[in-house]
């Protein structure tokens, strides 16, 4: 006997990339897997959210979180190689991108209303390209 979904949603993402599994009220809740876009040779911008925080949370495989300091540019780029079933809280308005291993699964919170209108991208020149390829190397091996 199956319990009825006004008691309990099960999801879950199994198959590439970002999908939102549970949206309630004011928040989103999402599943990022591994894919080929998110190759650090694939990357050529961050991404930020000018409304709000987003969380991650890596619950398996390895996941190198790139941020980038700068207001309107970006001036450095830092790695953070997440740890599972820690915490991350990207703030608001902060560069952000990610890179992750073939069998790697984050979990991602962010108000519902995240959009492409409050979350612009910024090119990344060559140098900095460059510089996340050295990151992912130092940092992943």
């Amino acid at each position: 006997m199956s319990i009825s979904e006004t008691l309990l949603e099960i999801r879950e993402h199994t198959g590439v990339g970002y999908k939102p599994v549970i949206d309630y009220a004011n928040w989103r809740v999402a599943i990022l897997n591994f894919s080929e876009e998110l190759l650090p040779e694939k990357i050529t911008a961050l991404q930020r959210h000018n409304e709000t925080d987003e969380v991650f949370v890596l619950l398996r495989g390895r996941c190198l979180l790139f941020l980038g300091e700068g207001g309107e540019t970006i001036t450095s780029i830092h790695g953070q190689d997440m740890l599972p079933a820690t915490i991350y809280n990207v703030k608001k308005g902060t560069w952000h991108s990610h890179t992750l291993s073939k069998d790697a699964m984050v979990l991602v919170v962010e108000n519902r209303d995240t959009t492409f209108d409050n979350s612009p991208f910024c090119p990344l020149n060559d140098d900095q390209r460059a510089a996340l390829l050295q990151l992912t190397r130092t940092i992943f091996g």
